[in-house]
């Protein structure tokens, strides 16, 4: 089972969360009747607050990151044409509730960053990062299995259970758990395997258990690519061939995984304003939130 952080931890960790992810998420997750006095859709909006508010309660954390960023950075595709190449087109219902997202959260006393440039989970990355440099602990709430790679002794992402409420946390025993691997392999490992939900398509014929096995006997992908273009590095001729006929195409995939670094400060400790929540709620129509968030005098009561 993963391991969790309790509520009691002092100071509490910061919660860095990947908004589109969040967004998507409570979009699909709840149905489009849920609208304001207008008759505009507002699922997302209610979903994505309710889990955090939710998530707040549970862990306590010291501050609120909330990150959005590009749909595709530029580097990403130049390196593969294809990543993200099959994602349908964001919704319209979804693209109002995102204009809007930043401006409620940050009502709430969240911090909102944005990065045209680059993606949100490179801004989580970051944030993870510097809050590990300054001796803090942070949770990263992301649906994005390549954030796996930040995973460390100060650092854990946060998986919002399906079809339940509640969260749990992924440690670097679970990384390992999962995928045979330790967190900093992940991007290799991912190049590999390659990673439907970003188009990456990895190694022909290599799936998740092979590109591990791979990775346990060579230690990286560099590695193993230099074993095999040297001489067999003990694998099967077919591997072997695969692994030739895509050295190329596999760095790509893995610089991809990777994430960039991008310029980011460290936030003070914030708490959730509720009063000013529950205007910006009101604001866009949402009244049943509006009023809870006015009701309560902390988040624990929500």
């Amino acid at each position: 089972m993963a391991a969790r952080w309790g509520a009691e931890a002092t100071p509490g960790p910061l919660l860095v969360v990947d908004a589109p992810f969040l967004l998507y998420r409570s979009f699909f997750a709840l149905p489009d009747s849920i609208r304001d006095l207008d008759g505009r859709p507002v699922n997302a909006l209610l979903g994505a607050t309710n889990a955090l508010l939710r998530i707040i309660a549970e862990v306590a954390p010291r501050a609120v990151v909330i990150c959005f960023g590009a749909e595709q950075a530029a580097y990403r595709t130049e390196l593969y044409a294809g990543y993200h190449a099959q994602r349908p087109p964001m919704p319209e219902d979804l693209a109002w509730q995102f204009d809007r997202a930043p401006e409620l959260f940050a009502a709430l006393g969240w911090r909102v960053e944005d990065t045209a440039e680059l993606e949100a989970d490179d801004l989580l990355g970051a944030h993870a990062a510097l809050e590990a440099d300054a001796g803090g602990r942070t949770l990263l709430l992301t649906g994005d299995r390549d954030m796996y790679q930040c995973v460390g002794d100060r650092t854990q992402v946060l998986y919002l259970r399906q079809g339940a409420a509640g969260v749990e946390t992924v440690d670097a025993a679970e990384v390992q758990r999962r995928y045979g691997i330790p967190p900093s392999l992940v991007p290799d490992f991912i190049a590999l395997r390659g990673d439907p939900s970003d188009g990456l398509p990895g190694a022909p014929g290599i799936g998740e258990k092979t590109a591990a096995a791979l990775l346990r006997r060579h230690g990286t992908l560099e590695q193993l690519l230099a074993e095999v273009t040297d001489g067999d590095g003990g694998e099967r001729p077919r591997i072997v061939f695969t692994l030739r006929e895509h050295a190329d195409a596999l760095r790509a995939y893995r610089e991809i995984a990777r994430l960039r670094p991008v310029a980011v400060t460290r936030p003070p400790d914030a708490t959730t304003d509720l009063a000013a929540g529950a205007a910006a709620a009101a604001a866009l129509g949402m009244g049943a939130l509006a009023g809870r968030l006015e009701a309560a005098t902390t988040v624990a009561e929500l």
